[in-house]
């Protein structure tokens, strides 16, 4: 059976309050081995950190604000993410960035709050898992200032054009794909993009319960979850051309270098 990395799954959500063990399980029997849980807030982070410690060697997180909760951002905000991210389980900073699709926090706000999380990813030397939506300008803008002291990024659940991928790979950054790369109305572009990314510089996520791939079989329940991994990394190998045990393989090690599991 191929083994996969899941980078990305938001396991604090609501909608998986008292299934954490079902979860882990069925991702496990599934080849996914090693899951990220993704913080988005401080309260967020510490919940996910909590959360990875109980289960050693399978589940890590990360430690940030994402642009939506950047109204919750205090001067206190970084010492508290500062904390969780000594801690060797919490492998990145994030997730951060800009978010101008929904803006649910103040532009101003959200760009303060990202800024402070690249120096502090700077300061700590932990790699960064990266948002951007409807944000692609103003966030190069701020991120290149930043650009030759930061430790290696992740554009995380990438849904962008051609060009913003080829912007992104020339900073040296990878990308992350979630189901959106089988959803050929949707994110039609992504097709190009795919075939355009070498595998070395892509890892792959569920975002889970979100972004639901299209390619699985029907079923009632449409919550997304990291089992269901297997289901993007097919869709890429079908638009690359190669096996799906190829996709397994190198991102898997790819998520492993970049995250230093």
């Amino acid at each position: 059976m191929n083994t996969y990395i899941d980078i990305g799954i938001n396991l604090t959500n609501k909608q998986f309050y008292n299934e954490h063990d079902e979860i882990i399980n069925r991702a496990l029997d599934n080849g996914v081995e090693q899951m990220i849980l993704t913080g988005t807030s401080v309260r967020g982070s510490k919940e996910s950190a909590g959360i990875a410690e109980d289960y050693p060697e399978i589940l890590f997180s990360t430690a940030g604000i994402h642009p939506h909760d950047a109204k919750s951002f205090t001067h206190e905000s970084i010492g508290e993410l500062r904390k969780l991210l000594k801690q060797d389980h919490v492998v990145s900073v994030g997730e951060c960035g800009l978010d101008f699709d929904r803006d649910f926090s103040p532009r101003p706000v959200q760009e303060k709050c990202y800024k402070a999380q690249l120096e502090l990813s700077i300061e700590i030397n932990k790699p960064l898992f990266l948002h951007e939506r409807a944000a692609f300008k103003r966030f190069n803008v701020i991120t290149d200032d930043y650009l030759s002291r930061l430790p290696e990024a992740v554009i995380h659940c990438f849904t962008g054009t051609l060009e913003e991928a080829k912007s992104y790979l020339d900073k040296g950054f990878y990308l992350g794909f979630t189901g959106a790369v089988s959803d050929d109305k949707r994110f039609k572009q992504l097709e190009d993009v795919i075939r355009y990314v070498p595998l070395d510089r892509m890892m792959i996520e569920t975002d889970a319960p979100f972004m639901l791939p299209k390619n699985m079989p029907r079923m009632q329940n449409r919550r997304n979850e990291p089992s269901f991994l297997p289901y993007i990394g097919q869709t890429i190998a079908r638009l690359k051309k190669v096996t799906s045990s190829e996709v397994a393989d190198e991102t898997t090690e790819t998520a492993r270098k970049f995250f230093r599991l």
